[in-house]
């Protein structure tokens, strides 16, 4: 049976674009297929922005209540945080000594920031290594990617390859990437792409009223309410379309192009949308919220069987290394 792996950072609490272009396909996967699963939440990730403590364990409970809301089944499933497998730590210093500089000189990860080195500490730099003992602590077999992730799977296909051929010994899995052809580019309430980087998000599960303001932030054209518009170019109209039917979606482009039709109304037919479509999984997960207990009993589930998987690996680690 292959071992599917995959994880979420806590740098937030999860918005639009990360339930749909995570979370729903990754739930949809697990349910699909006989494949093992790991889904974790990667909060030693989010530290190397996020210095608040008390705002990172809030947003890992958040994290995980959006994945428990939309029907991850924990029985299918080894559900964990990251950073309550201290095995993790470890095999990424180990594996931090078979990675060449250039290659992490050379990630997406450290080049975006590399003009502004100040803002840059060594846990960013080190960023692919963490994933690559993220994925190797495990075994997996496959690592669900975006096209723009490929370079961090790639390299944690190095390190693992390099790592074995000096201990002349296949001990770390490699794993493939399971690449999706058809990511879904999520726009943001500005056209970019949806990122808690650029506060463009949309939270669905916030509280009705800041919910409202959060949809009507959205940045729209200044074209007058009688005159017809292109939904081909607004940003509601974009997020609309992947929550509506086919039937509603026509319906709202006539709307634009018949005129007498402002985007106000666009906003409106939006958010009575998301909240009909996701009345239950916002329900679902105010209610894990509300009992944090529940959260931290299923993700204790899953840290258990994720540690009895990770442990014998760094085991066989330390003794090829000389410490044991």
């Amino acid at each position: 049976m292959a071992r599917v792996l995959t994880g979420i950072q806590s740098s937030g609490r999860p918005h639009f674009g990360n339930i749909l272009g995570a979370i729903v396909p990754a739930i949809d996967l697990i349910n699909q297929n006989k494949e093992e699963a790991f889904i974790f939440i990667a909060d030693f990730h989010s530290l190397t922005s996020i210095k608040d403590g008390a705002l990172r364990k809030e947003n890992t409970l958040a994290v995980a209540a959006a994945w428990l809301a939309f029907g991850l089944d924990i029985e299918k499933t080894t559900f964990y945080r990251q950073s309550h497998i201290p095995e993790v730590a470890e095999l990424t210093w180990y594996l931090n000594c078979f990675s060449p500089y250039p290659m992490l000189a050379n990630a997406h990860s450290f080049k975006d920031k590399a003009s502004r080195l100040a803002d840059v500490n060594a846990g960013l730099f080190t960023y692919p290594v963490l994933m690559a003992a993220d994925i190797l602590l495990y075994s997996a077999n496959l690592v669900p990617v975006g096209k723009d992730q490929l370079q961090h799977l790639e390299m944690t296909r190095d390190i693992a390859t390099t790592f074995n051929r000096i201990m002349e010994e296949e001990i770390l899995t490699i794993p493939e990437a399971r690449i999706s052809e058809e990511v879904k580019i999520i726009p943001g309430t500005d056209g970019l792409k949806m990122s808690k980087t650029y506060n463009n998000y949309i939270d669905i599960f916030l509280p009705e009223k800041e919910l409202k303001k959060n949809v009507n932030s959205i940045i729209t054209d200044s074209t007058a309410l009688e005159d017809p518009k292109n939904p081909e170019t607004c940003n509601v109209f974009a997020l609309y379309r992947l929550l509506a039917s086919q039937e509603q979606i026509e319906k709202m482009r006539a709307n634009y192009l018949g005129g007498n039709y402002g985007y106000g109304h666009a906003k409106k037919e939006l958010m009575e949308l998301i909240l009909s479509k996701y009345a239950k999984e916002r329900e679902t997960f105010n209610f894990f919220m509300d009992n944090r207990e529940e959260i931290e009993k299923r993700l204790a589930a899953g840290e258990e069987k994720a540690r009895g998987v990770a442990y014998p690996l760094l085991n066989r680690v330390r003794t090829k290394l000389g410490f044991r």
